[in-house]
């Protein structure tokens, strides 16, 4: 099997199963115990200096940071599905928020709930009332961030979205939650949770674990 995820439930490389899940790619995972401090093992910084998960293996492609690998799977497997065509107008606005996500909700909302005190204009992620209404914006009049297309753009922006709003690092606008609804009925996101919680199972790991 060609495409590895080095994976620990309560990392972002959770968010990555469902990356896979929708491309339809077979793929092995491999458990990295973060808690024993094993995404710190030599062989594990030789993928990936920052000693940190999701980390994705596809042949001698070597993918980390899960907006990336969302690009990655999406363009490999999945063109013209998941990701527009490069000549496809749409593309831009794909791009747009999928790198919106980690570039600015996530620093943001970090901001907001740590308190930070920061010159807006010196900052990418701005103003947070500014980034809420953004993040409103793209989802618009729905169902998905390109209007009827699901895209691998709702996989990671959307999955930010749902993230943030379940640690309530998010304000509860009714079109976030709605949205957040629209992408738990996906049938590949339902399959991610499963695969999830079985290897929580397996390795007795919970929350305070």
């Amino acid at each position: 099997m060609a495409v590895v995820l080095y994976h620990h439930p309560f990392t972002r490389a959770a968010n990555v199963i469902w990356m896979l899940e929708e491309v339809g790619v077979p793929y092995e995972l491999r458990f990295v115990d973060v808690r024993a401090g094993a995404h710190k093992a030599p062989d594990l910084l030789a993928l990936n200096p920052m000693g940190k998960l999701p980390i994705l293996t596809d042949g001698d492609a070597v993918v980390t940071e899960s907006a990336a690998i969302g690009l990655y799977l999406a363009d490999r497997y999945a063109a013209g599905r998941l990701a527009p065509a490069l000549d496809d107008p749409r593309r831009a606005a794909y791009l747009r928020w999928v790198l919106f996500a980690p570039s600015v909700i996530e620093p943001g909302a970090m901001a907001k709930a740590a308190g930070w005190t920061y010159r807006e204009s010196s900052a990418g992620f701005g103003n947070h009332d500014a980034m809420l209404a953004t993040i409103e914006h793209a989802i618009g009049a729905g169902p998905y961030v390109l209007g009827d297309d699901f895209t691998m753009a709702d996989v990671v922006f959307g999955g930010t979205v749902r993230y943030m709003l379940s640690f309530e690092m998010l304000e509860p606008r009714p079109a976030f939650a709605a949205y957040a609804e629209r992408l738990a009925a996906r049938p590949a996101l339902q399959r991610a949770n499963a695969r999830n919680a079985a290897v929580c199972a397996e390795h007795g790991i919970t929350p305070a674990g």
